[in-house]
């Protein structure tokens, strides 16, 4: 059965444009709880968040809470979508090009409460929106890299069937599929395969290339228990090794072949795979993991990677 390659920390209805990883990008933003916090008339939340449409009446969702942080005001709220739909009005957002429910500021801002906590958690929510953003340009990177392999295919079926001979050919195979939204033949059997590079002195870029086809994979099938131990088995394997080189000034490090600055945005690429993996692995399969309770959470000092990230580039 193919599965939904959402994780559990979003649900989304405006997925249509954008590949998988770019759509777990956006909804990981929301998770990290950045809100995009403006200067407006009205506050604007979009319908598909707050209610549902039966029969001719738009009925507020239940058992749901909206948690808003207004960064500029170092204030916050916590209310239901009823609220919304009480105190807001249908209406055309320019901005979106689609309806609404727009909530006059003034009313809104009525609920908003002062917290001496929110500046230290807003620049933390800063933090980590720069670190996904760094960490996801890998994407780009790869694309620019592969761009004329991608190009030159004609042959998907073959694709589909051809069995990768080693670690660089796997993850160019997988990479395009990914891209042509398609699905290799006996995906499961491809993950046992995958699982073999595995090893104690993979290099992150090594890593990165492993964890890009699991997640890749992953999504793509209904593991059988067996099939599932194994994929536990790589993930706390491939964390410890992600762990191994951490370095003290907040960067990750593998090999003398690529700068640190390289290697610190594979390790974080694939720690973010990895704990949205850990998550979907809880969420679908019951799976013994320690939940992700805060977004990158595997890394030990996320404000010295911040500083090195931005004192490298």
């Amino acid at each position: 059965m193919k599965r939904d390659p959402k994780t559990s920390y979003a649900q989304s209805s405006d997925i249509k444009s954008r590949t998988y990883l770019e759509y777990r990008r956006d909804m990981k933003r929301k998770a990290i709880a950045e809100l995009e916090a403006r200067e407006l008339s009205f506050y604007d939340f979009k319908v598909s968040k707050v209610a549902k449409k039966i029969g001719n009446r738009r009925c507020p969702i239940k058992n749901k809470l909206f948690v808003y942080i207004h960064k500029p005001l170092l204030k916050y709220a916590i209310f239901k979508p009823d609220w919304i739909v009480k105190n807001g009005r249908y209406g055309m957002v320019e901005a979106w090009r689609s309806y609404a429910f727009r909530v006059p500021a003034e009313r809104f801002e009525k609920i908003l409460k002062s917290d001496k906590t929110l500046a230290s958690l807003c620049k933390l929510i800063d933090t980590k929106n720069f670190i996904l953003e760094f960490q996801h340009n890998l994407l780009t990177i790869t694309r620019q890299r592969l761009s004329h392999i991608l190009q030159a295919v004609v042959d998907k079926e073959r694709l589909l069937r051809i069995a990768p001979r080693d670690l660089e050919s796997f993850f160019r195979i997988c990479f395009i599929l990914d891209h042509m939204g398609e699905v290799p033949e006996n995906a499961a059997l491809w993950i046992v395969y995958l699982i073999s590079f595995i090893g104690p002195e993979n290099t992150l870029e090594e890593i990165f290339k492993i964890t890009y086809c699991l997640d890749f994979l992953y999504s793509k099938v209904d593991l059988k228990a067996n099939e599932l131990k194994e994929v536990v088995k790589a993930i706390r394997t491939l964390i410890d090794r992600i762990q191994q080189c951490a370095k003290d000034d907040g960067s990750y490090s593998s090999c003398k072949d690529l700068s640190p600055i390289d290697e610190t945005r594979y390790a974080l690429f694939v720690i973010n795979l990895l704990e949205d993996m850990i998550q979907d692995a809880i969420f679908y399969y019951s799976a013994r993991l320690e939940p992700i309770r805060k977004i990158y959470q595997t890394i030990p000092d996320v404000e010295k990677t911040y500083e090195f990230i931005v004192g490298a580039e």
